[in-house]
């Protein structure tokens, strides 16, 4: 059995992104790790931060972003594709530059992968997510984040990335330009890995959160929008009262020692910072704590709608 590690990123170090934690995360369970880099901006030090874990398990493969061809977050997809068909092993892990596996996890992985191999019903595996917000301690849970995802699939080359890189869909006879079709495609069966991947996209310095908004909004409605959407907007994007969301119990992953080591923005966070007539964040609006609450403490975790792009098998 074969596995492979891809990722792809561009100005991961400019905008905060732990790329180098997150590879090293599932490094010692995969044979190769595919990153496809994209054109990053001369004052950013990707590639060398990638280099600098200095294993022969990694591929780079430098690709040019086009955000006008992939519009509305397509790119992103694109680029997981690009960095998808060059893996060649058995099963191909995906992992975001924001995400990190703790290291407990990779047995039950391997595992998992292992014993499901032979099992060709199964196009992947699906994860726990634990998404962190605003420090390495607080993390939210609510129906405004997905609960789990596929972040392991076979190789098979009618599995492409789909819309915005979240998730994975088959598409035969895939064009590469609409990533956002549906019609003639289908959800892959997956089956549950008892493992969490750890999503760290919002745990960065308040500024750098608002700069890595910005930059996300232009991958989907471009310069333009994205200059009259935050035209009034704060430099200094608010994280909201940490004290009400849950705390982590167990140490952090060992590979984010390091990145923990550059929190330095304690005093920019609640209740230390306190912005006047800031706006409700979504999982704090009223309608999403109720949907939570529901799903928490009747439904097992189980969202009421929300998105859900893959069939669930009992394996």
């Amino acid at each position: 059995m074969k596995i492979s590690g891809f990722t792809m990123v561009r100005n991961a170090t400019k905008l905060f992104y732990p790329i180098k934690a997150s590879i090293e995360s599932i490094l010692p369970l995969v044979d190769e790790f595919v990153v496809a880099l994209g054109n990053c901006d001369e004052d950013d030090t990707t590639e060398q931060e990638i280099l600098s874990i200095q294993s022969d398990k990694i591929k780079i493969i430098h690709t040019v972003w086009d955000l006008q061809k992939y519009p509305q977050g397509m790119e992103y997809a694109h680029q997981t594709d690009i960095a998808k068909e060059h893996c060649t092993g058995d099963w191909l892990f995906y992992i975001q530059s924001d995400e990190v596996v703790h290291e407990k996890y990779l047995p039950a992985i391997k595992q998992r992968c292992a014993e499901l191999l032979s099992d060709l019903s199964v196009d992947g595996l699906l994860f726990h997510y634990r998404h962190f917000w605003g420090d390495f301690d607080h993390y939210v849970v609510s129906h405004a984040w997905y609960p789990k995802e596929i972040r392991i699939i076979r190789n098979d080359k009618t599995i492409h990335s789909w819309r915005d890189a979240q998730s994975f869909r088959r598409i035969p006879n895939f064009d590469g330009l609409n990533y956002n079709a549906k019609e003639g495609t289908t959800k892959l069966q997956v089956a549950l890995v008892d493992a969490y991947i750890y999503h760290y996209g919002f745990v960065r310095p308040p500024r750098l959160m608002q700069k890595k908004n910005k930059n996300h909004n232009t991958c989907y409605r471009g310069e333009q929008a994205t200059a009259l959407r935050f035209k009034n907007a704060s430099d200094i994007f608010d994280y909201g009262d940490l004290s009400k969301l849950n705390r982590r119990e167990e140490p952090s992953p060992i590979v984010l020692k390091d990145w923990i080591g550059k929190f330095d923005w304690a005093d920019q966070l609640y209740p230390a910072y306190k912005p006047a007539n800031r706006k409700a964040l979504k999982h704090e609006k009223l309608k999403y704590r109720i949907l939570t609450f529901l799903e928490q403490n009747f439904l097992k975790g189980n969202l009421i709608g929300g998105f859900k792009n893959y069939r669930l098998v009992k394996r």
